[in-house]
């Protein structure tokens, strides 16, 4: 297999494992804010070469999911995706689920709409910090019009099946909106096969880039039959029309763009979908999956105390142990020359491609060594 390292020049100086938060960033990445950079020096203003490099990214995210190019939005975060279509959907008088290992803002998103449209909200609740596939059959109702998941969990890497949960709901009438910030990258995903409504994912954790862009699929269908509130010119059928007085909606999921998409995040998540389309979902899949059944394995070996799956047919290539001062540990590994990511109790370490076992290896030999100093 080939060595990825020397294609992210931080590894040179740091051992990196945080891709559930931000990964490492790749030669070819940086070297695209340069593109960026340069055309602003060169050429002061290149619309088109900027939209171009825009259209190629959502292009090979289409790709990744398995989905036509129209059938995905650009927009600034995954909030903005779920408050954009919350305010287009008719929720008065029906039900929204959501559960209690979504990331915070699907949550909030939820209730702020809710104080607009007349609507009951239910969490579906964690058991032993996973989510029983039965408590989909029993939460989702007739009534429920739309069901919010994580596809992994951002807390303990925790993998739901996508295709039974998605036959579950549809079945009660419920659309999915599926949050798969912390898979894509990670996890080989396909929206037609698993007959998803709408997903979304930013660009910043396994898919190697940065924050503020995120790509948001709606099922073709659907998004013609929703008039989104939240509206921008890059959201109408012909955007250089520039008519003030009048609103038509673009096609399919374009009437979710907004105003002009973050060029240079437009520019970097072109680059790191490249290299990871290059490189291949099933490589990365398989290779993750034995870095994360090592991590589990040598974790129990040396005592840790896991809040993850150890079985890895439920479990991302994020593992989470328990160190009780999360941000202590997380501060004291990178004083040590690691990066890993905390989150509530737990350090959180999340390999990618680039990484290999002897990372693995002294990061929880080092998170094992501070211990004493997190959990007083």
């Amino acid at each position: 297999m080939k060595n990825y390292r020397n294609d992210f020049p931080i590894l040179e100086h740091k051992t990196m494992l945080s891709s559930c938060s931000q990964s490492a960033m790749s030669k070819q990445v940086l070297s695209s804010l340069e593109d960026y950079q340069k055309s602003l020096v060169e050429s002061g203003m290149d619309w088109e070469r900027w939209m171009e490099i825009t259209n190629l990214a959502k292009a090979k995210f289409a790709a990744l999911i398995n989905c036509n190019p129209s059938e995905v939005a650009i927009l600034g975060s995954v909030s903005d995706c779920i408050s954009s279509i919350l305010h287009a959907l008719p929720l008065s008088g029906k039900e929204v689920v959501t559960t209690e290992m979504d990331f915070p803002c699907i949550g909030q998103s939820i209730l702020a709409q809710q104080k607009r449209q007349n609507f009951n909200v239910k969490f579906i609740p964690s058991e032993d910090n996973i989510i029983p596939i039965d408590h989909y059959k029993t939460y989702v109702t007739e009534d429920t019009a739309i069901t919010c998941i994580p596809h992994v969990s951002f807390y303990n890497g925790f993998k739901q099946d996508l295709k039974a949960i998605s036959k579950i709901v549809h079945a009660k009438g419920s659309l999915l909106f599926v949050d798969a910030y912390q898979s894509a990258g990670s996890v080989s995903i396909d929206v037609k096969r698993d007959n998803i409504d709408i997903l979304v994912a930013g660009m910043q954790k396994y898919l190697l880039g940065i924050p503020g862009i995120a790509f948001m699929y709606v099922k073709k269908e659907l998004a013609e039959s929703l008039e989104p509130s939240t509206i921008g010119w890059f959201g109408q059928k012909d955007i250089f029309s520039f008519q003030f007085s009048r609103l038509e909606y673009g096609e399919s999921a374009q009437r979710f763009n907004t105003g002009t998409p973050p060029v240079i995040n437009g520019y970097v998540a072109n680059a790191a979908l490249d290299y990871i389309l290059s490189i291949g979902m099933d490589t990365i899949e398989e290779r993750l999956i034995t870095l994360s059944n090592f991590t589990v394995q040598e974790a129990l070996n040396r005592g840790l105390q896991l809040h993850s799956p150890i079985s890895i047919e439920n479990k991302g290539p994020s593992t989470a142990i328990y160190c009780g001062n999360s941000s202590l540990m997380e501060q004291l590994l990178r004083d040590k020359g690691f990066i890993l990511s905390a989150r509530k109790d737990v350090i959180r370490l999340a390999p990618h491609i680039y990484n290999n076992e002897d990372d693995i290896i002294r990061a929880l030999d080092t998170i094992k060594f501070l211990l004493p100093k997190t959990l007083t």
